[in-house]
């Protein structure tokens, strides 16, 4: 959950009032695209004069640029509709198998009598849709039965359905395990490393009998004190009633969830891009040039990575600010301290779920070392029931998407989890 502090110097005069002066900003932005949409009619209708200008794509190309950058990104589909199942394309159909007020656990139900390992994936709550992990799912499609978080954007939830805290996101992924059953293998990807370790040690102390075959950890913060990165630095640069006072907003009244207490997704998307803001420039610039030039694949590729990535939501704010706390500048997992509703989690009471930690070796927001700190935490796990994936070249996103996720990286999550299915 990258905050950088660029974005977030508001004034004390203003600083609870931002969500308010974002919708307003929005609804000021109205008659300017309408007017680019206006345009774009004209310079794309072959019966108008426009269409004939030597000037049509260049016309053409900025009010699609000023469109996307002012219109708002609603949640994506998952868009799975098929698979293909021994070089057979198989029907998928996207159902819900248990609704709470803050998550809805999907299941990608494959239209075939094949009996697959079951995956749980648990996706991030930290400003993106579960649908940023389209691809881990696609991939994971044909040989396994696929089961994902789909987080609820926090302005949707009315404040009658209560507060959520980082014990209640151990509590979901508890209640997920044990309705999935003991053969269940578990994959979580960045910020939910933590949570999910702290589920299955609970569930093993107790001695639980759906504690799930294994857990597969990508990319996540167990232990921010190894090579922090900038995120992690400035997580620990303020004290925790600066990120409250700062971050911390008011859920307008147009929303179901009017008046509660959030970290909107507009400034962590803001925090998102400031990251690496260059980078953002550049690819802006060079879908102008695409659209001018008449290279729609390039131009395409561009919109659906930002038709997702500038797909945000908002995030409670008591799970927000604990995450902060208990993560990133307590590292309470790592110190041995982390009290989930009153019970201390003890990793090393896990023995019978393996574990596969993956990192990339680029990534700028969980550095190397962060996620393999689960092993030694996990002391009494057998040598047998361990392992560790260091991506070459492969950066946050190119640990559960991209080519190098899929010819790399998955067939070392398939072996792991056949391993642990047939003992």
């Amino acid at each position: 959950m990258p905050v950088l502090p660029k974005i977030c110097a508001f004034s004390d005069v203003g600083r609870h009032m931002i969500y308010e002066l974002h919708e307003m900003q929005h609804a000021a932005f109205a008659p300017l695209r309408m007017l680019a949409e206006t345009s774009a009619v004209f310079y794309v209708n072959p019966f108008s004069h426009f269409f004939h200008s030597p000037h049509k794509r260049t016309v053409s190309a900025g009010t699609e640029l000023l469109l996307r950058l002012t219109q708002r990104y609603e949640k994506p589909a998952f868009a799975l509709s098929t698979t293909v199942i021994d070089g057979e394309q198989v029907a998928v159909n996207e159902t819900v198998v248990m609704a709470k007020p803050f998550c809805r656990l999907l299941r990608f139900e494959r239209q075939c009598a094949r009996r697959d390992p079951a995956v749980l994936v648990v996706a991030p709550m930290s400003g993106h849709h579960a649908t940023l992990l389209r691809e881990t799912v696609r991939t994971l499609l044909p040989e396994h039965e696929v089961y994902i978080t789909d987080w609820i954007d926090a302005r949707l939830v009315p404040v009658s359905s209560g507060a959520f805290h980082l014990d209640d996101y151990v509590a979901y992924v508890q209640e997920f395990i044990r309705l999935l059953g003991p053969d269940l293998h578990v994959l979580a990807v960045c910020q939910p490393t933590v949570p999910v370790l702290a589920a299955v040690a609970l569930m093993s102390a107790a001695d639980e009998p759906e504690t799930p075959r294994s857990m597969i950890l990508m990319g996540g913060p167990i232990d921010t004190r190894l090579n922090p990165t900038s995120v992690n630095t400035f997580a620990k640069s303020k004290p925790l009633a600066w990120f409250d006072s700062k971050l911390i907003q008011r859920v307008p009244y147009k929303y179901p969830g009017c008046s509660r207490r959030v970290y909107p997704g507009f400034l962590q998307h803001a925090s998102f891009v400031a990251m690496n803001p260059d980078r953002h420039i550049d690819s802006h610039v060079d879908f102008y040039r695409h659209l001018v030039q008449g290279d729609e694949d390039g131009a395409e590729t561009h919109r659906q990575f930002y038709d997702e990535y500038n797909a945000v939501m908002d995030l409670p704010a008591k799970y927000y600010l604990e995450t902060v706390k208990t993560v990133f500048q307590d590292h309470a997992l790592a110190r041995g301290e982390l009290v989930i509703r009153g019970i201390r989690v003890d990793p090393s009471t896990i023995r019978h779920t393996a574990l596969l930690t993956i990192e990339g070796e680029l990534d700028d927001i969980c550095g190397r070392g962060q996620t393999e700190a689960a092993h030694d935490l996990c002391l009494n796990l057998p040598r047998r029931k361990r392992a560790h994936l260091v991506a070459d070249g492969a950066g946050h996103y190119g640990i559960f998407s991209g080519r190098r996720f899929r010819e790399t990286i998955y067939p070392r999550i398939r072996a792991f989890i056949r391993a642990q299915t047939s003992r």
